[in-house]
């Protein structure tokens, strides 16, 4: 399963240049992840129980620009889920062209937000992940 959503371009995305800067990419990336989250999870259960993500690993590969106004559509999977860390892969498509803008692997894991000590990838958050992993890295 991949999850999807859509984002628009707005101003404060560009830079100097006209398009999407790479740090907006980054924040828009997350941003795909928590609209995915909220979607799945009961994010205010997980805080009550003191379980948080935290990510450890980014790893971008910008293909093409973005610019102002225009639709992207974010797509998340999981392509490694462990015993303690999961790897979501990340891919932004101009919706006008079906053309990929950027991917991107997203490595976390789960921690007790009162320590910071990891938490094994058990429970709802294994199975929530675990439906959407492929191991192959294309949509």
């Amino acid at each position: 399963m991949i999850f999807t959503t859509d984002i628009t371009i707005r101003g404060y995305h560009i830079d100097v240049h006209g398009h999407v800067n790479n740090a907006r990419w980054v924040e828009l990336l997350e941003e795909a992840r928590w609209r995915w989250l909220d979607a799945e999870v009961d994010l205010a259960r997980w805080r009550d129980e003191g379980q948080g993500i935290a990510v450890t690993n980014l790893d971008v590969t910008y293909r093409r620009p973005a610019h102002a106004h225009e639709v992207v559509e974010f797509r998340c999977w999981i392509t490694r889920l462990g015993g303690r860390s999961a790897v979501c892969h990340q891919e932004a498509w101009r919706k006008t062209g079906d053309e990929r803008l950027i991917e991107a692997d997203v490595t976390f894991l789960l921690i007790d937000l009162e320590t910071g000590r990891l938490r094994p990838m058990a429970g709802d958050a294994r199975e929530m992940f675990a439906r959407y992993l492929q191991r192959e890295a294309r949509a």
